[in-house]
């Protein structure tokens, strides 16, 4: 495997041609295969190569990986599609890596370590990183497992290779199968090609497998054979390929309960259980509300109103501090950050106040106060507000419809509710027909439990759907 510094501005050719910029010498490989524009931002573009290029990519806020076939369907110059460090990029069955360098990795900016036990919990999981054990890692939803996993990966030795992390709720069995292991081309029908599969892509760093309580049987007795030779069969292939991964996994279930009732295997229990980390539920963090409320307001106004100078001094007065630290929680760090975004929104640059954060339980006693309310705006587009189809929005990406309760301070707080619940009800209708109809997948879009989706669907008086 050869690294290659890019350049800091231009483009740069991808091909198996001597000529290119980046020559791929790979029989599945174009001669000019693909093109990467600079920027920033960094984006790649398919010169109409004979095998394709798709990207593995994965949204900041996203807990699964998207797999993209640039320019599909497009005309040329139409088709680039944004990267990130951490990206593959696939080149036929070649593959490419985007990584940072050394000098610019460090710790995220957004983990706030502040109460005695959270501590512990990070004191550990840095000396247990050194090391190759697999990590299990415990808690209830949103409650940071996710970003202990990548505290994890950038302080142990895989730290320069990919960190691959995966839902194992949000794909289908047969999805998950072959997006994990891969598979040849002809194993099924529409296999035209050979593709690796995500554990291969990950070679070197650290597989994150998040939800693994809800892994079904099949691909348990799969992993666990894999965890135990380090080798990965595709689907249809005869040959195994050897891989070198850390597994760190996440789970809200009790997995020694779902061994005791025979839903997960007990061998892979204790295969995955190197070393179990449980993680605080947030309400027993009380002194870390504040500080995440204020990186969450600040990085919200960021996204929304770039180009003022005062975005980045959001105003967090000490009424709504209050009424933070008074919730409980249920959905704990993504239920925060969920309001907090929301009152921003709100607030439209005022300073934010109780009735920007729709907590009180007085508010809808339809609406039951233990379950977190849905992000106003989707992972995949955090620079925006999420608008029903058809919606004009303004300069400042807020939908026409919400305007009249998003002008000010004026606004009251049933109006404020009512427009709200109108954009959560839509996004909910959206994510149920994307999903065709499955609740937990859709749920798993939404960012939010099965549970609080079909509380929200009685609520809203959605029919029951069917899965297709």
């Amino acid at each position: 495997m050869s690294t290659r510094q890019l350049p800091g501005s231009g483009s740069l050719v991808l091909g198996r041609d001597e000529d290119a910029g980046l020559c791929v010498p790979d029989s599945s490989v174009s001669r000019r295969h693909a093109v990467l524009h600079l920027g920033p931002p960094l984006r790649i573009e398919d010169l109409g190569s004979s095998n394709g290029t798709r990207v593995r990519t994965r949204h900041s806020s996203a807990a699964t990986e998207r797999l993209i076939d640039v320019g599909k369907g497009a005309p040329a110059r139409s088709g680039a599609v944004e990267l990130s460090p951490g990206d593959v990029i696939y080149l036929g069955a070649a593959r490419v890596i985007l990584r940072q360098k050394d000098g610019e990795r460090g710790a995220r900016k957004d983990v706030i370590v502040k109460d005695d036990a959270m501590r512990a919990v990070y004191e550990l999981a840095e000396r247990v990183a050194k090391g190759p054990i697999n990590i299990l890692l415990l808690g209830e939803t949103g409650a940071g497992k996710e970003v202990l996993a990548e505290s994890i990966h950038r302080a142990s030795p895989r730290a320069g290779r990919p960190l691959l992390r995966l839902s194992c709720v949000a794909l289908s069995e047969s999805l998950l199968e072959s997006e994990l292991f891969g598979h040849e081309r002809g194993a099924f029908t529409g296999a035209v090609r050979a593709k690796p599969g995500l554990l291969e892509t990950a070679e070197g760093g650290t597989v994150f497998l998040d939800e693994i309580g809800e892994l079904p049987p099949s691909i348990q007795a799969k992993l666990l054979r894999v965890i135990e030779e380090r080798k990965v069969m595709r689907v249809g292939g005869l040959t195994p390929t050897k891989i070198d991964v850390r597994f760190i996994s996440a789970t809200h279930r009790n997995l020694e309960a779902e061994v005791s009732r025979g839903a997960f295997r007990q061998d892979l229990y204790f295969r995955l259980n190197g070393v179990t980390l449980t993680i605080p539920p947030l309400r027993e963090r009380p002194g870390e509300v504040a500080a995440l409320a204020q990186l969450f307001a600040e990085r919200t106004a960021k996204e929304l109103f770039p180009s003022e100078a005062s975005a980045a001094a959001v105003p967090l007065p000490p009424p709504a501090l209050a009424a933070l630290q008074r919730h409980s929680w249920p959905g704990n760090i993504r239920e925060l950050r969920n309001v907090v975004e929301r009152a921003v929104i709100l607030a439209n640059g005022a300073p934010i106040g109780p009735e920007h954060l729709l907590l009180s339980p007085l508010a809808d006693p339809t609406r039951p106060s233990h379950e977190p309310s849905l992000p106003v705006h989707p992972s995949p587009a955090p620079a925006s507000v999420a608008a029903p189809p058809n919606a004009n929005v303004n300069a400042k990406g807020v939908p026409d419809g919400a305007k009249g309760a998003l002008d000010g301070a004026g606004a009251s707080p049933t109006r404020l509710r009512d427009t709200m619940e109108a954009h959560e009800r839509e996004r909910i209708v959206q994510a149920l027909e994307q999903c065709m109809g499955n609740q937990t997948r859709a749920a798993a879009l939404l960012g939010i439990s099965r549970r609080t989706l079909v509380e929200r669907i009685r609520v809203y008086g959605l029919p029951r759907p069917r899965k297709a």
